[in-house]
């Protein structure tokens, strides 16, 4: 396994009783939490004993988030089992090229059909259809809204609200399924990090609570049943004297038309003939503290994986990837709130796009 993308796939092929990189089970339940890089994981190692110990199985490793490192592009790639440039979700912020509107992936937009703008079946669906059991576990409101509809559509939701539920959910679906693919979902590690920074006390103690939840659920599943432990990316806490805002930087947006992304790698729509010069604008404030190529520069690099023709203009003409504790808001827009997040995440250092890939076998 290389990326995100590896994870359902390979326990696919593990309940089908099939040669891959995951051992042979009878049920696989997948853990995503989210905001649980690598190397967060790895500095605070010693608040997650149990975690830590998972390390030492032989198909544990470390994946890539894929670029841009945020939730609705790493759910898109888990999900359906391809790169971003495939799937299609390729920034918090989009363009809709056929409406020319920009619209946020997690909060979705009901203009927006998910299953147009995301049409491959998901690795739900083809397990569904291969006669096997799918169990998708999580907050009540990710049930029919669009980011699942469009990613993670598939098989049986079952809300429940604490990790201590979500947990004894999946133990009892495990337990009375004759083999099934469980998917659990746990954000409140990406909340606190968000909020309170990666590197705060709280941060710590929720890590201590997941990693009890994870023991607990490893404990409780029957015979014959794997557990995966991996996230969506990482986190970096970036100062506020280090954050750009471009309501002040009115340069920055001669010639742009929208504005994408989220502050670590903003994705910018220009104005016809205007890339190159906005490029050049970007890279000469940022210097050396963020990357800025073209969309051209960016899918020939493979930032995106292949892209398809029909998500090319999805993309911003130009793309931006923060490569120091930098950031670029945008206040005359971003709602307060957002403007206060400690801990931030999008872009392509291994802080944030490295995540763990954690296995204990019943």
């Amino acid at each position: 396994m290389r990326t995100l993308a590896d994870v359902l796939p390979s326990a696919a092929l593990a309940i089908a009783r099939k040669k891959g990189p995951l051992p042979k089970a009878r049920t696989v339940v997948v853990m995503l939490v989210d905001g649980l890089g690598d190397e967060l994981l790895r500095a605070s190692s010693g608040h997650a004993p149990f975690l830590r110990r998972l390390r030492e199985n032989p198909y544990s490793t470390r994946l890539s988030s894929g670029f841009p490192s945020t939730t609705a592009t790493s759910l898109g790639m888990l999900g359906t089992g391809l790169p971003p440039g495939a799937h299609g979700l390729v920034a918090l912020d989009v363009l809709d090229p056929a409406r020319d509107k920009v619209f946020n992936e997690l909060m979705w937009d009901p203009e927006v059909d998910p299953r147009q703008w995301q049409p491959a079946p998901t690795v739900f669906e083809q397990v569904v259809a291969s006669g096997r059991d799918v169990v998708r576990i999580g907050p009540g409101y990710f049930d029919g809204s669009g980011l699942t509809e469009a990613v993670q559509r598939g098989g049986r939701f079952v809300a429940a609200q604490s990790l201590d539920q979500r947990v004894e959910v999946a133990i009892d679906t495990a337990r009375r399924s004759k083999g099934a693919l469980i998917y659990l979902y746990w954000g409140d590690l990406d909340k606190i990090g968000h909020e309170q920074g990666c590197r705060s006390w709280n941060w710590t103690g929720e890590l201590e609570r997941v990693d009890a939840g994870a023991q607990a659920l490893a404990a409780g599943l029957p015979a014959d049943c794997l557990l995966v432990v991996t996230a969506d990316h990482g986190m970096v806490d970036v100062p506020f004297e280090n954050r750009l805002d471009i309501a002040h930087e009115p340069e920055l947006l001669t010639g742009v038309r929208h504005l994408g992304g989220e502050p670590r790698s903003l994705q910018l729509y220009c104005e016809a003939g205007a890339t190159d010069d906005v490029a050049a604008a970007w890279q000469a404030r940022m210097g050396s503290d963020m990357t800025v190529v073209t969309r051209a520069q960016a899918v020939d690099e493979g930032w995106f994986g292949p892209v398809a023709p029909h998500v090319l203009p999805r993309i911003g003409d130009v793309v931006t990837a923060a490569t120091g504790e930098v950031a670029v808001v945008d206040s005359r827009t971003a709602r307060p709130q957002v403007l206060r997040l400690l801990g931030l995440h999008g872009s392509r250092t291994s802080v944030e796009t490295q995540v763990p890939l954690l296995v204990s076998q019943s």
